[in-house]
């Protein structure tokens, strides 16, 4: 089931899918995994990453009546099924905690720009149910508001386009080449490893890319439909970035000031050098990529081999070095000092989210 097409999916129909399948596997104990997937016109890897969330649900986030489902690969299991339909025969009692995040969390969802109006009618009419059977206790929540950043409208445009299968314009900005582009994506699904990406068929490109959030600097839903070509879903569970085993390989040689790199990008090894630094060797699709990389580390670190690009960082340090007139020793508004044989030296590190290797990601 691994290489079933790519659909839309967004976090409503993942929420309503997760409902019928409370009750579905009630119906069924030990439920075999393939013939549930099957059901739901899901993949064996999405009905497992539903099974990991369900735990964490229950009629109240104290825990004690949680759902206790689980599997071992082929049989679905819940073992205490019985005892929450005890519990849900009973008149349900919001707290005052409760009332109070679920009312503050209502009104800020209603407020996302982008937001379906039918969407927003709804959930306004079931918080206005909330407010009236929590009574008192839902004055605190009229005291409470949550602002969403920037990114929240975007994500609200995004999600609204994989629900309505549109395709989007947007205008991004890419930290790997320090420039802002115009493109029309058909979006595939939202996902989130560390910050949120949108995975998505980039029509300027013609192939499968993955863009920040918080680096769309504006966006649009279009009229055209979204039609991404079919293709496989990528297990994103390890790492948003993966790169391919006939990816050439990068050697890179960092100081105590550069292990940060090891934490970043993902890497086949990183061994351990005398002075606390660390030999990292990593593959990635554009090794070019990775001169940006070498002038952020500056003496903290530099690229070993291949040879060739090597070379080409150096030649970039020194390059960026021509651009201050020649000057040797340059201020903190530049922050480059010096080149030497050994590799580019005096870029000022920092520690960024990664560029590079991209992997698809923009």
């Amino acid at each position: 089931m691994a290489g079933k097409p790519v659909r839309p999916v967004n976090a409503i129909d993942q929420t309503r899918r997760m409902l019928s399948l409370v009750t579905y596997l009630k119906e069924r104990p030990g439920a075999r995994v393939e013939d549930v997937a099957r059901a739901f016109g899901i993949t064996e890897d999405e009905l497992v990453s539903d099974l990991d969330v369900l735990p964490m649900c229950g009629t109240s986030f104290r825990g004690g009546d949680l759902l206790d489902i689980d599997t071992d690969g082929e049989r679905i299991w819940w073992h205490n099924s019985a005892a929450l339909a005890e519990e849900a025969a009973e008149p349900l009692r919001l707290a005052a905690d409760e009332a109070t995040a679920l009312l503050v969390a209502a009104r800020a969802v209603a407020t996302l720009p982008g937001l379906r109006e039918s969407d927003r009618q709804a959930l306004l009419r079931a918080t206005a149910k909330v407010e009236t059977a929590a009574g008192e206790m839902a004055g605190a929540s009229s005291r409470l508001s949550v602002t969403f950043e920037s990114e929240g409208g975007v994500f609200a445009d995004v999600d609204r386009a994989i629900s309505e299968r549109r395709r989007l314009w947007i205008r991004y900005y890419s930290p790997a080449r320090d420039e802002v582009t115009e493109r029309e994506i058909d979006p595939i699904r939202l996902v989130s490893v560390g910050h949120t990406y949108v995975e998505a068929w980039c029509r300027r490109s013609e192939a499968r890319r993955t863009f920040r959030l918080d680096r769309v600097a504006e966006i649009r839903i279009l009229d055209e439909p979204s039609a991404p070509p079919e293709m496989e879903l990528r297990d994103l569970s390890e790492a948003l970035v993966q790169p391919a085993a006939e990816d050439p390989e990068v050697v890179v040689e960092v100081g105590p000031g550069g292990r940060w790199v090891a934490e970043y990008y993902p890497h086949d090894s990183a061994d351990e050098l005398p002075d606390g630094g660390l030999r990292i060797t990593l593959r990635t699709p554009d090794p070019t990529s990775l001169r940006r990389l070498a002038l952020r580390l500056g003496r903290d670190g530099r690229i070993v081999s291949p040879p060739e690009l090597a070379d080409s960082a150096r030649q970039a340090a020194h390059e960026a070095l021509t651009a201050y007139d020649g000057i040797e020793a340059v201020g903190t508004a530049g922050g480059a000092e010096t080149a030497e044989a050994g590799g580019p030296r005096g870029v000022r590190a920092v520690r960024p989210v990664p560029d590079g290797p991209d992997g698809g990601l923009e």
